[in-house]
């Protein structure tokens, strides 16, 4: 579907990323793997449009992406944010899907697998950040853009929360969405990817599937087996 080719990006004489380079497959969940402070949220900034590059082009067919195609093609959900604080999720869901030509069909669908019926009257700006977390990716799922970015889905959810929208993200892809993930909790990471990107000091370390990976951790000498933990260890 794309590929993220040599993304570079410096703040004065930091450099967030380096040279990152992989690629998006149509069809898949694909993990962004990396701790804390390794320059997800900067990539898929990068990605969405939301910052400017320094170097690195975002290339389709083997075109660089221009803003239009952007807008058609991606849809990205950041995270910590909580837009139109003051309406209810009711009217944030019905109001995204008339703004973007999104999947009516699907409301109430996506609705009860993210069980966000009880949130439906709430304002936005009074959920907790499970709560808003569930809402904005009933957004997401409902959105028609083929290729769905979402920063931290998994953050604020509690173990049963986590599982079952895996599931649901896990059944949307299967249906034919393209999702990119960006995942710092590994366990998460490994329920719900096909493949993953790992991520550390603003370098790409790996990308693969998780015995790909390993593999690629073997070759290097370690016994971390199929332990996608270790593995990222010894790859980063």
């Amino acid at each position: 579907m794309l590929q993220v080719q040599g993304f570079t990006k410096r703040y004065g004489r930091i450099a967030a990323l380096t040279d990152v380079s992989f690629s998006v497959r149509d069809g898949e969940v694909l993990g962004l793997i990396g701790p804390n402070g390794s320059g997800k949220t900067t990539l898929f900034e990068c990605m969405g449009g939301v910052l400017p590059l320094d170097g690195g082009a975002l290339v389709r067919d083997g075109r660089p992406v221009t803003a239009r195609d952007r807008a058609s093609m991606l849809f990205y959900l950041p995270d910590q944010i909580a837009p139109w604080p003051a309406q209810t999720v009711r009217w944030a869901i019905d109001f995204a899907i008339g703004l973007f030509g999104g999947r009516a069909d699907l409301r109430d669908r996506v609705v009860e697998e993210l069980d966000v019926a009880p949130l439906l009257d709430a304002t936005i700006g009074s959920l907790s950040k499970g709560q808003r977390k569930r809402a904005l990716l009933a957004i997401g799922l409902l959105m028609p853009h083929p290729l769905l970015l979402a920063d931290e889905p998994f953050d604020g959810l509690d173990l049963r929360q986590s599982r079952d929208v895996a599931r649901t993200l896990r059944s949307y892809a299967s249906a034919g969405r393209t999702m990119f993930l960006s995942i710092h909790q590994i366990r998460d990471a490994g329920r719900v990817c096909d493949r993953f990107v790992l991520l550390s000091g603003g370098r790409a370390r790996g990308e693969g599937t998780s015995r790909e990976l390993a593999a690629m951790a073997a070759a290097r000498g370690s016994s971390a087996g199929d332990d996608l933990e270790e593995v990222f260890l010894a790859l980063t």
